[in-house]
C-alpha cells in the first residue's frame, strides 16, 4: 500500500540534497541555460534552483510570468528582459555582464530555452565571447510527450521534432506535407485558435488512418494523453469542449510499413527526410540522423545530401 512520505522525512532529504547541490562547482562569468516547470511549479529540480538562486541575474522571456514562478520558490534574483524582440541587444549585456564576472541565468516561459523558444542567439553570442555555458536539463514538453505517448522506444528511439506549424494554411499544408512524409513519429506544437485547422489539413495530408497523439496541458491538473486515429480527432474534441483548451503536443506517428522491400537513398521518403534536416543540419550531421532513421549506409546518404545542398 503505497503512503505518504512523512513531511519531516521529506524535509530531511530535501535539506540533504540542497546542500550537496549548493557545495557544487558554480563558477563564475557564466551563463546558466535553465529549463523551468512547463505547468507544475514542483517540477523545478533542485539545481535549476540553485542555478537561478546563485545568479547575479535572470535573463527571462517574460519577467511577469517567470515572477511568478520565482516567487513561489522563494528566488529573489533580479530579472532582465530577453526575448526574440531584443536578444541581439539582451546578448550584448549579458556579455559585459559576464565580463565583470557575473553569473547570468537564461530561462523561458516554460521548459527549455534555446530548443523552441528564444535564447540561442544568447547562447551563441555568449559562447563566440569565449564565456562558458552550462546547460541545467529539466521540464521539456516535447520529451514528456514521448514519455506519455509510447511511440518511441529503445529499439527505435528515432522521432522528429517540428516546433509550431506556420500561420497561413498554404504554407501550413506544405510544411506538413514535408515533416509527415518522415520514417519515424514527428512532434509538433500547437495553440488552441489554430487547432481546428491543424487537425483539417493533417487529415487531409495524412489521411484517416495515420494515428495522432493529442497531449494537452502536460503536467497540470487536467493533463490528458490520447492516441487514435486522424479520423477519429476531430470528433474526440467535439465530445467536450474543454477539450480544445490548453496548450497541446500533437505527435503524428509514422505511416504504417507497407511490407515492400526496404527503401533505398532514392526512396521518396529518404529524400523528404534529408532535405527537412538540411535545413538545419550540416551534411555530416544529416545523413548520420538519417542513417539512424533509415538503416541505410551513412556514406550513401551523406553524398546524396551533399548533392541535394549543391542543388539547392
Amino acid at each position: 500500500m503505497n503512503q505518504n512520505v512523512p513531511l519531516a522525512q521529506a524535509g530531511d532529504a530535501w535539506s540533504r540534497m540542497a546542500e550537496r547541490v549548493t557545495g557544487q562547482f558554480w563558477p563564475e562569468a557564466a551563463l546558466y541555460v535553465v529549463a523551468t516547470p512547463i505547468g507544475n511549479l514542483g517540477d523545478l529540480g533542485l539545481r535549476a534552483w540553485q542555478a537561478l538562486a546563485q545568479a547575479d541575474v535572470i535573463a527571462a522571456e517574460d519577467t511577469r510570468s517567470s515572477r511568478s514562478l520565482l516567487d513561489a520558490w522563494g528566488i529573489s534574483t533580479p530579472l532582465m528582459a530577453a526575448h526574440r524582440h531584443n536578444e541581439a541587444a539582451a546578448a550584448q549585456d549579458i556579455c559585459q555582464r559576464l565580463e565583470q564576472g557575473q553569473r547570468v541565468a537564461l530561462i523561458s516561459d516554460a521548459g527549455a530555452p534555446a530548443v523552441s523558444d528564444p535564447g540561442a542567439r544568447v547562447v551563441r553570442a555568449v559562447r563566440a565571447a569565449g564565456y562558458a555555458v552550462v546547460p541545467v536539463p529539466g521540464p521539456s514538453a516535447v520529451i514528456t510527450a514521448l514519455m506519455g505517448s509510447g511511440v518511441t522506444s529503445d529499439e527505435n528511439p528515432a522521432y522528429a521534432f517540428a516546433g509550431f506549424a506556420p500561420h497561413k494554411a498554404v504554407a501550413r499544408q506544405r510544411w506538413l506535407r514535408s515533416w509527415c512524409a518522415l520514417p519515424a513519429p514527428v512532434v509538433m506544437f500547437e495553440s488552441p485558435h489554430r487547432l481546428t485547422a491543424m487537425l483539417a489539413d493533417l487529415l487531409d495530408v495524412c489521411g484517416g488512418q495515420r494515428d495522432l497523439t493529442i497531449a494537452r496541458e502536460l503536467t497540470k491538473r487536467f493533463e490528458q494523453i490520447v492516441t487514435l486515429p486522424l479520423a477519429q480527432a476531430a470528433d474526440w474534441f467535439a465530445e467536450d469542449p474543454h477539450r480544445a483548451q490548453g496548450e497541446f503536443v500533437l505527435i503524428v506517428h509514422a505511416a504504417p510499413s507497407s511490407g515492400d522491400d526496404e527503401s533505398g537513398p532514392d526512396d521518396p521518403a529518404t529524400l523528404v527526410l534529408l532535405d527537412a534536416l538540411l535545413e538545419t543540419l550540416s551534411v555530416r550531421d544529416t545523413a548520420k540522423v538519417a542513417a539512424k532513421v533509415t538503416g541505410q549506409p551513412r556514406d550513401v546518404l551523406y553524398a546524396l545530401a551533399l548533392a541535394r545542398k549543391a542543388d539547392a
